[in-house]
């Protein structure tokens, strides 16, 4: 849902920020298919792209 707000606000970087601390730090611990799924269900695929090039994944 950060994704989601951070493209309904306009491209927040606090929420995108906030989106990716979270991706870093429980990256291993997501359902990578759920969160596909929903990524797809609410169009932010350019999001989750740019999300993904940024994270550095805490193991």
């Amino acid at each position: 849902m950060k994704l989601r707000w951070a493209q309904m606000s306009g491209g927040s970087e606090k929420q995108f920020t906030d989106a990716l601390r979270v991706y870093e730090v429980q990256g291993g611990d997501l359902d990578a298919d759920y969160l596909r799924d929903w990524v797809d269900r609410l169009g932010i695929e350019a999001r989750r792209e740019r999300l993904k090039r940024a994270a550095q994944v805490i193991p």
